[in-house]
């Protein structure tokens, strides 16, 4: 990436200067400078993000391909490290998954594209958290067979383009876009660039997210920016859009300790997986899908307008530790404080009253379905 002087300082994207120049507040996020919000503030950015489109740099998270002699050998060798169904996806589909380690527990979440060109056979292109991508690219190396290789693609940056106005924003460039459906990837051309795509996200709004080579990045985050539905959102926005969608956040909803089925991501493990397994923690998934899970990751309603940051203790009625918020804050669009978090399953049911420890003093809160607002992908 662009910028890096020295091991001590951020490394930065090639829109770093794109995000000064816009006035934005920028802040360290996962060894990388990047943006927090922009002049018009995280409360804007959202709203807007959900009224029309906002555009993300999120070129900090790692892509890279798997390679190897054909899909099924790729897929087999993904498999030994993920719970997902990689031999069964489709030409030009994407499918969400876990590495886990062998207790079960989730090592990173990622995505996992099979491009659309049947010339491409046996590539897998992988997108994975900004914090644990080093690790990710270790653990590859180390369990890959012959055969298949590891190829980072740290010569992309990655924008995503989220909201209900995305996708006439980018039919103007490329009508293809227009005919993607949710989780379905396309190589389009934006402007004269070409460009890899998915249409999903991470903000519970239908949108894309767009690999570019580092050396158009600026050019296409301009040409975006210079559509009048289009704003620029930092990851503040980013933040609490995700969790008004109910998604997990790696090293907070989810972590090493955590299996897919407490984090409520069960439906990530295909039916194909869990009969014939092959996947690291097998046996725990296993065993909690058959007889259930000690604890369950749950929403989170507060009354009042206290927010409930992570790490605030959740109690039942009688004054007793049952749980812990792991991600909490003001939802713009629930109009009211938000949060996720762990509770004993006992206690998991909708509806049910808890008590959160705040500043020292017991609020009340009630648990409520996920997501606190409602998915718009392009089904």
């Amino acid at each position: 990436m662009a910028g890096q002087s020295n091991d001590d300082l951020p490394l930065r994207t090639p829109l770093y200067e794109r995000h000064v120049a816009l006035g934005a507040r920028m802040a360290p996020f996962a060894g990388y400078d990047m943006p927090i919000q922009y002049g018009k503030g995280i409360l804007h950015e959202h709203l807007h993000t959900r009224a029309s489109a906002g555009l993300f740099d999120v070129s900090h998270m790692g892509q890279a391909l798997l390679v190897g002699p054909d899909h099924r050998t790729t897929a087999a060798a993904l498999e030994t490290l993920v719970p997902a169904d990689i031999a069964g996806l489709g030409l030009g589909r994407q499918r969400y998954t876990q590495f886990l380690n062998e207790q079960g527990g989730i090592l990173d979440d990622l995505m996992v594209s099979r491009g659309p060109d049947p010339a491409d056979d046996g590539k897998l292109v992988l997108v994975v958290n900004a914090g644990c991508k080093e690790a990710d690219y270790v653990h590859l190396d180390l369990n890959l067979p012959d055969g298949v290789k590891l190829e980072r693609r740290d010569d992309k940056a990655l924008l995503a383009l989220q909201g209900p106005q995305a996708v006439a924003v980018l039919a103007r460039y490329d009508e293809a876009a227009t005919a993607m459906g949710f989780m379905t990837v396309a190589s389009l051309t934006i402007g004269g660039i070409p460009v890899f795509v998915s249409r999903s996200g991470y903000t519970g709004e239908d949108g894309f997210e767009i690999s570019v080579a580092n050396s158009d990045a600026v050019a296409l985050w301009d040409l975006l920016l210079s559509n009048p539905e289009v704003e620029p959102v930092g990851l503040g926005a980013r933040d609490s859009l995700r969790l008004e969608a109910g998604l997990c956040l790696y090293g907070h909803d989810i972590n090493q300790e955590t299996s897919p089925v407490e984090a409520g991501l069960t439906w990530s493990i295909q039916k194909r997986r869990r009969t014939d397994g092959g996947f690291p923690g097998y046996r725990r998934i296993m065993r909690e899908l058959a007889e259930g899970t000690l604890r369950q990751r749950v929403g989170i309603q507060p009354q009042g307008r206290a927010p409930a940051r992570e790490g605030t203790e959740i109690m039942d009625m009688n004054g007793e530790l049952i749980g812990e918020v792991t991600s909490g804050g003001f939802g713009p669009t629930a109009e009211g404080p938000i949060a996720m978090g762990y509770v004993a399953r006992d206690f998991a049911g909708v509806g049910t009253d808890v008590q959160l420890s705040v500043r020292g003093k017991l609020l009340p809160a009630s648990l409520v379905p996920l997501p606190f607002v409602a998915h718009r992908y392009k089904r």
